[in-house]
């Protein structure tokens, strides 16, 4: 079936990229995902969303580099490209202890390549792009920024933040220079699907679970008010999906998460009981564990900006989820599903055959890591 896009997807092969598409398409939109190393990608993406229900036959693949001023897009796809309305740009290199170079060439200039080709579109209705919940601060980076200014962000944040700060200060003025309709999706921790409890996803809190389950987590970073807030990827693909049906001004920016989320000690004890290990039962201020050598810690330095009692405000996004119906799942059988679900992957080890968890003959989920096993009805 061919079809003429109405949608493009920038990082399609990526967490939030995947279950966007599979969202866009079971809405009935027809979607041009783009990927690098189309050929192989293809076919990785099109079995992962039919194994995950979606339709593909309105899927175009495209093949794409966001760190190309152009995107490296074929002038024949770059035609097919005419009809698409709506951007979304997922595209962004996610893990500590990049170099800023590295972070940069994808997450800012990449996010600049992707407006200026939404720019070009003739039919362009909005271009939204996934930042982050902790971007956006109080004092807002200029762009652009000079050196002195960008070296402290990226000193202080590590490259990945810094480069999310960055990218948002640049996109605000491009996008209101280049009259592009901009929304930015400044998401919590995104955590599995809210029934499934699958992401595909093993750094960050889910590293914190990981730890938590082999033993290694002996005491928390922060304080008894630290909130690392989450949302289930499934709420965050239809959240996203909604957004240009619903998004009217030239500039909207929304904060994505759970507000019941517990606060960061209250979710590990959470998590402890649900798998049957001990919680931490010491909590160190993370300005001491900065000081701390890492070898003693077994933190990566820039999961500590990320620890904050700092709260965030979710009306627009509230108002926009109440006119297109959505609700946040329940966060704690959310976050449950979730952990069973890194544990039966042992933390992305291997993957279950089947949707879920492991199933044993006698009916309860089994998840060994090590030497140890946990068993559930």
């Amino acid at each position: 079936m061919v079809t003429e896009p109405d949608t493009l997807v920038a990082g399609a092969t990526g967490l939030i990229g995947r279950w966007l598409t599979a969202e866009l398409l079971t809405r009935g939109r027809s979607v041009a995902a783009t990927v690098r190393d189309a050929p192989v990608r293809e076919g990785e993406l099109r079995g992962w969303l039919r194994e995950h229900g979606a339709d593909d036959r309105a899927l175009t693949v495209i093949g794409a580099d966001v760190r190309r001023p152009d995107l490296g897009i074929a002038p024949d796809d770059a035609r097919r490209l005419l009809s698409v309305q709506d951007v979304y740009n997922t595209a962004a290199v996610f893990h500590f202890g990049l170099d800023r170079d590295e972070a940069r060439r994808v997450n800012v200039d990449g996010a600049l390549n992707v407006l200026h080709h939404a720019a070009r579109l003739p039919r362009l209705r909005r271009l939204v792009h996934v930042s982050g919940y902790r971007v956006s601060g109080a004092e807002p980076l200029p762009y652009p920024a000079p050196e002195d200014r960008l070296a402290r962000l990226y000193r202080h944040y590590g490259a990945y933040e810094a480069s999310k700060h960055e990218a948002d200060a640049a996109l605000r003025a491009v996008a209101a220079a280049t009259a592009v309709p901009l929304t930015l999706i400044n998401p919590a921790t995104v955590i599995g699907h809210s029934r499934t409890g699958e992401s595909g996803q093993y750094i960050g809190l889910a590293d914190m679970v990981e730890k938590l389950w082999t033993g290694r987590l002996p005491a928390l970073a922060g304080s008894r008010n630290t909130f690392v807030p989450v949302v289930t990827v499934d709420y965050l693909a239809r959240f996203m999906a909604a957004v240009p049906e619903h998004d009217r001004d030239m500039l909207h920016a929304h904060w994505v998460l759970d507000q019941a989320t517990p606060e960061l000690p209250e979710l590990v004890a959470l998590l402890a009981r649900h798998l049957g290990v001990r919680a931490p039962r010491v909590t160190l201020p993370v300005g001491l564990v900065r000081r701390l050598p890492r070898a003693l810690t077994r933190t990566e330095p820039e999961t500590l900006t990320f620890l904050s009692d700092d709260r965030y405000s979710t009306a627009s996004a509230d108002t926009l989820a109440g006119a297109a119906g959505l609700s946040h799942p329940p966060v704690a059988d959310a976050l449950r599903r979730w952990a069973d679900r890194l544990v039966a992957e042992r933390f992305g080890a291997t993957r279950p055959p089947l949707p879920g968890a492991l199933t044993s003959a006698a009916g309860t989920r089994t998840y060994v890591a090590g030497d140890r096993t946990h068993a559930e009805p």
